[in-house]
Formats: structure tokens, C-alpha cells, sequence
């Protein structure tokens, strides 16, 4: 969510987590468009009056740079030519203020649910696979017992395999882009995650890549 007001924000954060939804919020168009770019959402409240970019210029940078997250585009300015101008920048919808929040909650339930073509598929590297969908993980034949944490990490290295990932890198994508812990909780969840799956293997391991960060690699491949 990307809006200005500071108590607007804080009034739309917690209805939206009242409504189930995890809520990042940005309070300028800079902000807005790096999260954005760096993060997967599943929509995106833009409130197009921004300090720095503004609202359509936010959504035309971050289409052009391939973020095809539903976006609702909210503003005071109710005229024809500022919703054509939010449609053509690539917004999905436009909501005018004042409005309730039931619509917008509304609204964002049917951008939503029109964003979902087709479940994700499963994750494999090796003898390790990882369903999203039923929110399970497997060596082999064996189903593996992770936190949720332990989850988020293996999923995030599977998405990635081959890649080397910066611990930064995976605090920002496995905790969230505001954590300010320090880069040894990522070097203790992948000790954990290791033990679990019983890595080194013959199939697949989790390498350490020293004075960078950690990458996962099927036998066989070689790194990029």
C-alpha cells in the first residue's frame, strides 16, 4: 500500500489486516516503486497524490519493469481524465475518495481473485520438492517437518537454485524488507533447514558461499 497520510495509512493498514491481508506500507512514490519492484504482491493500493513520483508515474515504471501485480489506484481527483489516465498508465481499477472501506476491501477481494490463473507449481531440485499449494515439502519420499520459517527459506532457495542468495538478500525475501535483526539468524535457520533435510546429500546440497551468503544446487548442475 502506498499512501501519504500517515493516520489514512495506519487507518487502511489495520482494516486490511483485520481482513487477512499482510500489509506493507510506503509513504512516498520512490518507496512505493521499490517495493513494488523487489516484492511479490498480490495487489497494490496506490494512492496517486505521492511526494516524489506519483502514483501513475509508480505504476507505469513498475509495469514497464515486467511487476504485473493488480493495482488499485485510489485518489481525491475524481474527473473522467484522471481515470483514463490511471487505466492507460496500467492501473487495474480506480477508486475516488471519500470511500468506504468495504469497497475497497471489495474491490480488492475481485482483483484478487481475478489475479489467480493457476496455482503454482511445485518446486524440485534433486530429491527435494516443495508444494505451495498444499504448503508441503518432501527428500524423496519422506515429508519433512518445517517451521514456517524453515519453510519460507527452503522455498526461497528452490525458487532460485544455483543462485547465490546474500543473506541480505534472504532477510529481505524470508523475514521482510523491515527486519533489523542482525545476518546471524539467516546463518542459524539454514543450520536448522540442513539438519532437517538431511543436507549434504547425493542429490542436492546447500552450499555456504564464504563472505557471500549460501546456494542451493542439484548434483550435477554446475554453478552459474
Amino acid at each position: 500500500m502506498a499512501e501519504d497520510e500517515v493516520r489514512m495509512a495506519a487507518l487502511l493498514r489495520r482494516g486490511l489486516e483485520e481482513e487477512g491481508y499482510a500489509v506493507d506500507c510506503a509513504g512516498d512514490g520512490v518507496e512505493a516503486l521499490w517495493c513494488a519492484t523487489e516484492q511479490d504482491y498480490a495487489a497494490i493500493v496506490l494512492d496517486v497524490m505521492l511526494p516524489g513520483f506519483d502514483g501513475f508515474e509508480v505504476c507505469r515504471r513498475m509495469r514497464a519493469a515486467g511487476r504485473w501485480a493488480p493495482v488499485l489506484m485510489v485518489t481525491a481527483r475524481g474527473q473522467v481524465d484522471d481515470r483514463v489516465q490511471g487505466l492507460d498508465a496500467g492501473a487495474d481499477d480506480y477508486l475516488t475518495k471519500p470511500f468506504s472501506f468495504a469497497e475497497l476491501a471489495a474491490r480488492l477481494r475481485a482483483l484478487t481473485r481475478r489475479a489467480v490463473v493457476a496455482p503454482p507449481s511445485a518446486l524440485v531440485a534433486g530429491d527435494l520438492r516443495l508444494d505451495p499449494v498444499s504448503h508441503q515439502a518432501w527428500r524423496g519420499q519422506k515429508l519433512l517437518d518445517l517451521s514456517p520459517k524453515e519453510f519460507a527459506l527452503l522455498e526461497l532457495f528452490l525458487h532460485h537454485p544455483g543462485e547465490v542468495l546474500s543473506r541480505s538478500k534472504i532477510l529481505e525475501q524470508t523475514w521482510d524488507f523491515a527486519y533489523r535483526g542482525t545476518s546471524n539468524v539467516v546463518d542459524q535457520y539454514v543450520g536448522y533447514l540442513r539438519r532437517k533435510v538431511g543436507l549434504p546429500s547425493d542429490a542436492v546440497d546447500l552450499e555456504t558461499v564464504r563472505g557471500v551468503g549460501y546456494r542451493l544446487r542439484a548434483f550435477g548442475t554446475p554453478p552459474p
